[in-house]
């Protein structure tokens, strides 16, 4: 498997590099998207269980609004 690719773009010579990322680049790009990705599946979890709960209320996200203010 390759390695994504970085672009360094120098502005004061206009100087562009692409290269593939170092090892040490690799495992930090692995861990944020790790963590995105946790990030993402928690986030629809509590969407779920918010729609849940107000399915189980018998309410809409726009009409609990409403009666929130």
């Amino acid at each position: 498997m390759t390695k994504p690719i970085i672009r360094i773009h120098n502005t004061q010579t206009d100087e562009v590099i692409d290269r593939e990322m170092t090892n040490v680049e690799f495992k930090i790009y692995e861990a944020e998207q790790a963590a995105q990705a946790t990030a993402k599946a928690e986030a629809e979890t509590k969407a779920q269980a918010k729609a849940a709960i107000l399915d189980r209320i018998g309410l809409t996200a726009d009409e609990l609004k409403t009666i929130l203010g």
